[in-house]
């Protein structure tokens, strides 16, 4: 979703202001990960927010940013200390580089039909090496968030030259699991909107396990939202780790152990 609403060199440089990493849950949750694998790739790395948090907070580790948008890489460049990618998964061969793979960002969810969705879970676990994880997260479908996605609830920044600039969206078609959306990005600074299309898939946690374990990837956790409340049919995101290696059944009876046990303050 990132990429294709800001591939637009002047819009990718609002990003940030549409979506401040300040207090964003997802960073809560993506940035600890981060900080404990030796070698990173954000793929959709927009901006490259994560990436730089990670090296600001003390990374000395390899930090990859994967992203088909330059309008988006040019913001993350500010940062040299960064491998920056411009492509897709499909566009790179890593074979068993990071030990962590993250797509933040709703990403995962502009993968459309199921052979996309395939060949590109199939480069991330090329990519992972033996035990190595693949973090990401998906909107619950149950909880249908497109429906709020109206010019009613537009939201408003301002730009480096002080003029505010309006994004609205509003969903033009459902599919089934496909919702399709037009975003118009407005000011009163230019000569007119700008507008953008796009299409997202919405996958059940079923679905999304069919094709983790069908790429050799095995579910090791999951949670419903970013403070790793269980996943339940009311929860905003299934948020999902998978790794490379097989789960043994003991190591998942442990997570689920450890997620249900009382803590103590």
């Amino acid at each position: 979703m990132v990429d294709r609403l800001f591939s637009d060199p002047g819009l990718a440089a609002l990003y940030d202001a549409f979506c401040p990493s300040e207090g964003r849950g997802d960073f809560g949750f993506y940035l600890p990960l981060v900080m404990s694998a030796v070698a990173v790739l954000d793929a959709g790395c927009g901006t490259g927010a994560l990436l730089h948090e990670a090296r600001e907070a003390g990374h000395v580790g390899r930090l990859c940013g994967l992203d088909p948008a330059d309008g988006m890489l040019r913001q993350a460049r500010r940062r040299s200390d960064i491998e920056w990618v411009l492509g897709d998964l499909a566009s790179v061969e890593w074979e068993q580089e990071f030990d962590l793979i993250v797509m933040t960002g709703h990403a995962f969810q502009v993968f459309l039909d199921d052979d996309e969705i395939r060949a590109s879970l199939a480069s991330i676990r090329a990519a992972l090496t033996d035990d190595g994880c693949f973090a990401f997260e998906t909107r619950n479908p149950r909880v249908r968030a497109w429906e709020s996605w109206t010019p009613d609830n537009a939201v408003e920044v301002v730009d480096t030259t002080g003029a505010v600039v309006r994004m609205a969206h509003e969903v033009d078609r459902v599919d089934g699991e496909v919702v399709c959306f037009n975003d118009t990005f407005t000011s009163s600074a230019w000569d007119g909107p700008q507008m953008s299309r796009s299409c997202l898939r919405f996958l059940c946690e079923s679905a999304l396990s069919s094709f983790l374990s069908g790429a050799r990837l095995a579910i090791d956790e999951q949670f419903g939202d970013w403070d790793r409340q269980p996943l339940t049919d009311a929860s905003p995101e299934i948020i999902t780790i998978a790794r490379r290696g097989e789960v043994s059944p003991s190591r998942a009876r442990r997570r689920r152990a450890e997620r249900s046990a009382p803590t103590f303050t």
